[in-house]
């Protein structure tokens, strides 16, 4: 009888330990593939961790760039602003003294026009634009109280001119008289005025 229980409990107690076994593998096996995973897992998790401050970083100096050439195109267009501003300044500057210059050495009125010209003993010259109705170069110029002189057998012997005087017997040079820069064959009084032509005086050594 015993013999019988013995022979016939021997497959329920070889099956519960069979169950056991496969048991304590399966978990054994499970906490072995975890285990194996893991350091996959921690590697895919810094991959990550790399992507994003690689993008962080990308995106810091694409910023940094476009700050730099944002500031490099305003300061360009500043620079470009304040040239382009103290061009017309200084333009504006140049255009006012040249009408300025212009409008003081603009003398006279009437329908014929000349130029006058007085270069002094320090070859300094002074150019002017005469406006008249006289006849001859001596009349516009006395009008206008540029030359002042002597009367002589020769005509006017002019001794002042621009508010300049000049005197042979102290300085040892004259007021020579010249048209369209060849020297006078007449008398400043008596050369008739052509339109548009040049006159001058220039003092000279004797």
């Amino acid at each position: 009888m015993k013999k019988y229980f013995k022979n016939k409990l021997s497959p329920y107690i070889l099956c519960l330990m069979l169950a056991v076994a496969t048991t304590f593998l399966t978990i054994g096996c499970s906490g072995s593939s975890n285990s194996e995973k893991s350091p996959a897992t921690a590697q895919d998790n810094t991959t990550q961790d790399q992507d994003r401050d690689d993008d962080t970083k990308t995106d810091s100096q694409d910023d940094t760039k476009a700050d730099s050439q944002d500031d490099t195109k305003t300061d360009s267009q500043d620079d470009t602003k304040a040239d382009s501003q103290d061009d017309t300044k200084a333009d504006s500057q140049d255009d006012t003294k040249a009408d300025s210059q212009d409008d003081s050495n603009v003398l006279g009125k009437g329908d014929t026009q000349f130029v006058f010209t007085v270069v002094d003993l320090d070859e300094n010259e002074t150019v002017y634009e005469i406006h008249t109705d006289k006849k001859t170069v001596g009349e516009a110029l006395i009008e206008l109280d540029l030359i002042q002189g002597e009367e002589s057998e020769y005509g006017l012997y002019v001794k002042t001119v621009n508010g300049i005087t000049i005197d042979p017997d102290k300085d040892g040079s004259y007021w020579a008289f010249y048209v369209d820069d060849e020297y006078a064959q007449t008398g400043v009084d008596s050369t008739e005025i052509t339109p548009n032509a040049s006159y001058a005086f220039k003092a000279e050594k004797m």
